[in-house]
């Protein structure tokens, strides 16, 4: 027997009246193989808890196959929990683990069958005997999962299983979960941080942050076409290259998204999505593009003369739809020029980091892992704030050079895009084929699949392609 699970507008509080939860919503049909997928502290783990029973839930509805279980306790729930840290009993060897809930819900009965049971299907028959302290940690998640499917729920609730893994080992047991709930067909909610297990495991995939949902779709859908700036950083490996442009649209020549020293000219006729992009007129947006969107132009064969370019210094601009010398532009595609700063060999591929003049669009307000509304917190003022003297000139209206000055118009005021942390080499990273030979310095011409382009406005929403709703004119 396998479960539905229905929420519609839960929230959660905790202290100070802060939301961990803001109103979700999410429909989980019977069978199906969920993803929560936020970074730390997004509320994903909460909301596990609350379906669990773990939690109370402060506003909302909860449904288990349409009947309401708000109220339900956990043992009336016939949900299965695994947990992050295995939470084993050290005293008792494998096998007890395994049966102890089923003693406890059938105090009379043998359990020992459906504990072989459990073993064989996990392949952990010489575990049984062995205490916790002599097993691995992938033999104690293995013995902690088995505790879960001997019990025969309506549902799994996985908080992060395998986050104390080593790397090939959380590939091999990814692997093996897929296929398990694949066999056993029970509805399984699964909560990580990692937007690799998302992707390889779920069915469908929900992307939190700050507690709101963002976004929930396939892998597929998310990964193509994300609602917004958080869920299109947050995945993909390598990381989506966010860039700030602006908009030209002239009427009587072709439209372009500046991005400092060089542009993208969209093709003619412009597709309904780009036709849209003309209310941007003028205005700032953020470009992303996926490291499979930009390839490095046929023909291109080695280094250009030495002493053609120097670190720092963006490529020269080139005209719109040129051709870059050694290749063909293809229908659609836009010519760049870009500087070799560093390339990653992978092994199967290389991820080169090309530096185009162009300005990176990293985001603090749009991909904050928990944005919290109103006043920064006292802490956050005090290391922001510089010493007792500066925030004294903060007060009285001075500031140090570079600040902007108390009191000045809100568009100088806004917080605008600024890199957070070490400076990254490069604005674009582009993924290509392991056998090419680049060095630092090196022009390279590139060519942009424009098909492939996203586009969001300044609130980090997308606007191309396909809009969920149209822009706002008055903005």
């Amino acid at each position: 027997m396998t479960r539905a699970i229905s929420l519609h507008d839960v929230s959660k509080a905790y202290a100070r009246g802060v939301r961990v939860v803001d109103r979700l919503s999410l429909d989980i049909a019977p069978g199906e193989f969920l993803v929560l997928l936020g970074p730390s502290g997004c509320g994903k783990s909460t909301v596990l808890r609350m379906i669990a029973g773990l939690e109370e839930i402060d506003e909302g509805l909860l449904f288990l196959d349409g009947e309401y279980g708000n109220d339900l306790p956990p043992s009336g729930r016939d949900m299965a929990m695994v947990f992050q840290n295995f939470a084993l009993y050290p005293s008792m060897t494998g096998r007890d683990n395994i049966g102890f809930p089923l003693r406890i819900e059938a105090p009379g009965v043998d359990p020992r069958a459906r504990v072989d049971a459990t073993a064989r299907l996990l392949g952990i028959e010489d575990l049984l005997d062995r205490f916790p302290a002599q097993l691995s940690g992938g033999e104690r998640q293995r013995v902690a999962m088995g505790r879960a499917i001997a019990r025969h729920p309506s549902a799994f609730l996985m908080d992060e299983p395998l986050s104390h893994l080593d790397a090939k080992l959380r590939s091999r047991l990814r692997a093996e979960i897929a296929q398990l709930t694949r066999d056993l067909g029970v509805t399984t909610v699964y909560v990580t941080h990692d937007q690799a297990e998302a992707m390889s495991l779920g069915d469908r995939v929900a992307v939190l942050r700050g507690g709101v949902l963002q976004q929930v779709g396939s892998p597929r859908a998310v990964y193509s076409l994300p609602n917004n700036v958080f869920v299109a950083a947050f995945i993909g490996t390598p990381r989506i290259n966010l860039l700030r442009g602006v908009v030209r649209a002239p009427l009587d020549g072709a439209m372009t998204i500046s991005l400092g020293k060089q542009f993208l000219r969209l093709p003619e006729p412009l597709c309904p999505d780009h036709r849209l992009l003309r209310v941007q007129q003028g205005r700032e947006v953020i470009v992303g593009l996926r490291s499979e969107a930009v390839r490095i132009a046929p023909g291109f064969t080695g280094p250009r003369a030495p002493g053609t370019a120097s670190r720092g210094t963006g490529p020269a601009p080139r005209g719109p739809g040129r051709a870059p010398s050694g290749g063909a532009v293809r229908p659609g595609e836009s010519a760049l020029t870009g500087l070799v700063e560093h390339v990653e060999f992978q092994g199967h591929e290389a991820l080169v980091h090309f530096n185009t003049g162009s300005r990176p669009a990293v985001v603090p307000e749009l991909e904050a892992p928990c944005p919290r509304p109103g006043r920064p917190s006292r802490r956050r003022r005090r290391e922001g704030g510089g010493s007792v003297l500066d925030r004294l000139r903060a007060r009285t209206g001075g500031s140090r050079a570079g600040r902007d000055v108390p009191g000045e118009p809100a568009e100088r005021a806004q917080p605008q895009p600024v890199p957070s942390g070490p400076r990254l080499p490069g604005d674009l990273v582009v993924r290509t084929t392991p056998d090419i030979r680049l060095r630092h310095g090196m022009q390279v011409p590139l060519l942009v699949d424009i098909a492939h382009l996203f586009v969001f406005d300044r609130h980090g929403e997308r606007i191309c392609p396909n809009p969920a709703q149209l822009p706002d004119l008055d903005e």
